[in-house]
């Protein structure tokens, strides 16, 4: 987050900058109210709303990287914040009845920034929407951060459940196949090659299997070098082609080792379970002992 901040150390130079100058103004040209009349109520309210406004500021500053829609959002909020900011103010220092250039700002400042935040969340919303295409093959009928393993950027077994789940609730008895892929003697990529060789070997696998799948089909990691892949309104026979292909891409895989610089080629067993309108639970370990037989046999089985 701290690095993505960086990026934009101009904006929040500017927004603050300007904070601190109201703050400036106000104290050179007003007066400090006594405590006995300032309205505390108000106080709270208008200052957590300053502060929460910063915050979303720096939330979304931290997490996105430069542009448009980033530069949209953050002057939308950052007007806001100055309008609710010059409005705590008041709260605390009295203005003489004659300078105006204090309730402008209050007055200016938040339509402004409702303006400019609106703007953007239209064009952040269009930006999803390409995002979501992308994210087409890791992810299918809901989101959730707390699913995504930090290696493959894929869901993990959790989210693999709730989207089988959901998947479920609106099957309308279309066919469907789940398969378990595993890579064949994985561990001795580890022993021989370090944890980390492993890591990239993993990640790099997960990126090869994602290629090489339908925009409609999904894939998870499920556990260590084991993916899920869910195929949905697919026949068992149309499913075989599919493993097929991807044992395929993965034996023409010629994946570099980072240091030496070595091909390591690699091959994956391939275990196939059909849909029988029975649960997330049912169809997983169906998978997972279809795969046990692949691992024992030729790299291919299934389990009706």
């Amino acid at each position: 987050m701290f690095s993505t901040l960086g990026l934009h150390r101009q904006k929040l130079l500017l927004i603050f900058g300007l904070a601190f100058g109201g703050l400036i103004g106000f104290a050179s040209v007003g007066t400090i109210k006594p405590l006995a009349v300032i309205d505390w109520i108000d106080v709270i309210g208008e200052g957590g709303s300053a502060l929460a406004l910063a915050v979303w500021m720096v939330l979304i500053l931290g997490s996105r990287p430069a542009g448009r829609v980033t530069d949209l959002l953050t002057l939308g909020l950052g007007f806001m914040f100055l309008a609710m900011w010059q409005d705590n103010l008041d709260e605390f220092i009295e203005v003489p009845a004659g300078i105006m250039w204090d309730h402008w700002l209050e007055s200016g400042a938040m339509p402004i920034g409702v303006a400019l935040l609106t703007y953007g969340l239209i064009h952040w919303h269009k930006e999803q929407l390409k995002i979501n295409q992308q994210l087409r093959k890791r992810e299918q009928l809901f989101r959730e951060h707390r699913f995504i393993d930090n290696l493959t950027q894929l869901g993990r077994v959790g989210y693999l459940k709730e989207e089988l789940q959901g998947l479920l609730a609106r099957q309308n008895h279309q066919p469907m196949v789940l398969l378990m892929v595993d890579i064949d003697r994985f561990a001795e990529v580890n022993r021989l090659h370090g944890h980390r060789e492993g890591d990239a070997l993993l990640h790099e696998m997960s990126e090869l299997l994602l290629l090489n799948l339908r925009q409609q089909d999904l894939i998870c990691r499920y556990a260590a070098d084991r993916f899920a892949v869910l195929l949905p309104d697919t026949s068992i026979e149309r499913a075989r082609q599919i493993s097929a292909e991807l044992v395929l891409a993965v034996s023409h895989f010629a994946y570099k080792h980072k240091q030496t610089g070595a091909t390591l080629y690699q091959s994956i067993s391939v275990g196939l379970a059909a849909w029988q309108q029975d649960s997330p639970e049912a169809l997983i370990q169906r998978a997972n002992q279809a795969l046990e037989q692949a691992k024992a046999g030729d790299g291919q089985s299934e389990v009706a």
